[in-house]
């Protein structure tokens, strides 16, 4: 039996990174046998997540609320899991308990980025007494966070031209970054914003600036030219204007400059800016747009985070599956035309299968999934997992 999936025209691209158009059948499927896998993973990775749970509903903490907020969307997102369920009451009240009165929903530090990921998990209960006024007034709060308006650690104004112009930190402090902002652009599209509001078109200025392409009119001389991403305009505070890519350095032979070292983009980063164009609804026709989906069509893999060095190549990697998911999901085509080993010819591949196959290979005995190569906390089982099964159920609806 095939299960339905909904699709558009899409673009795709050719080996040698010339466009074509596709148009997809209206209706392709995801087969049975994979439906079944998928569902099968996710079961297992919420029976684990129910045995880590903390007596406070919570799921590591220590950075504040978001992991928990991450399991509670996978909860609410099950078509057989109620906000009365017991653990995600619990989770729910937890989140709601870090609520700040100036619209803030986290405990310490890291402001925006755990006010963004609550605001996604509290927009699946929208109906109870009292969220919406916790969901208005934290999309206030990540608006006022946004980088425009204040002024920079040397004082200076953010204005349109400064290298923070719409960008999102961890918080007030030290300078924005692609990871957060997109975090902050996931958080207002989930909580329905309207894709017209100044947030989302002050986003785009900074997510451009981070992009390998001849739109980036800033930075775009100092990035790989391949429509990738990089992390960031800036290194630090008091490194204003001085990208950072987490990928490293290569020198490449430019006409002109000849050899010259730029940034290398990388597979997280590069699918959390496509898809906040997307959220942001930028014309798919754009050439930010069409640059970017070059770049996922070239480096199509499931196997690493795309673009990290070979000794780094494990690091972000759930993060990387879960925006990678996202991504496609939105983009609406099951397919996607990537380098023939064999041909010319690019050959078509069906994401949402390959990730179902590859996570539930990665999948451990217990139900989670764990990164040996810890970074950016991906040494926690129940953030790895929690990326996991948002991949996995974005994969099949």
């Amino acid at each position: 039996m095939a299960r339905p999936r909904i699709l558009s025209a899409v673009v795709v691209a050719s080996v040698a990174a010339a466009l074509v158009f596709v148009t997809a059948s209206p209706c392709l499927a995801l087969d049975d046998a994979h439906w079944k896998k998928a569902n099968a993973a996710i079961e297992k990775g919420i029976a684990f997540l129910r045995t880590t749970q903390a007596e406070d509903g919570s799921w590591t903490a220590k950075p504040g609320p978001a992991v928990t907020a991450m399991a509670l969307r996978v909860l609410l997102d099950q078509p057989d899991i109620r906000a009365t369920d017991p653990a995600a009451k619990k989770a729910l009240d937890f989140v709601l308990s870090k609520a700040k009165p100036d619209g803030g929903i986290y405990d310490t530090i890291l402001e925006n980025y755990n006010t963004a990921i609550c605001l996604s998990a509290l927009a699946r209960v929208n109906d109870r007494p009292g969220v919406p006024q916790v969901i208005k007034k934290a999309q206030d709060y990540l608006r006022n966070l946004q980088w425009s308006g204040q002024q920079d650690p040397a004082g200076k104004t953010i204005d349109p031209s400064h290298p923070f112009y719409g960008g999102a930190g961890y918080g007030r402090e030290g300078r924005p970054d692609l990871s957060n902002t997109q975090q902050m652009i996931q958080g207002l599209y989930d909580s329905g914003l309207d894709c017209k509001d100044p947030a989302f078109q002050r986003a785009l200025v900074f997510i451009t600036r981070c992009q390998g392409t001849k739109a980036n009119k800033e930075f775009g001389d100092k990035i790989k030219p391949d429509g990738g991403f990089i992390y960031s305009t800036s290194q630090g505070k008091e490194k204003i204007g001085i990208p950072e890519t987490k990928a490293g350095e290569e020198t490449l032979d430019i006409p002109g400059k000849g050899p010259t070292s730029v940034l290398r983009t990388y597979g997280s980063i590069t699918y959390s800016g496509f898809k906040s164009y997307l959220y942001a609804n930028l014309d798919r026709d754009d050439p930010r747009v069409v640059d970017a989906y070059k770049w996922i069509c070239t480096n199509y893999t499931l196997e690493q985070n795309p673009g990290m060095p070979e000794e780094a190549k494990m690091q972000g990697y759930y993060y990387y599956v879960l925006t990678f998911s996202r991504a496609l999901s939105i983009w609406g085509s099951s397919t996607i035309a990537v380098p023939s080993k064999s041909s010319d010819k690019p050959e078509a591949r069906d994401w949402a299968n390959d990730l179902i196959d590859k996570l539930a290979g990665l999948q451990e005995k217990d139900g989670s999934w764990k990164n040996t190569a810890d970074r950016w906390m991906e040494g926690d089982a129940n953030l790895t997992t929690v990326y996991a099964l948002q991949a996995l159920q974005k994969a099949i609806r």
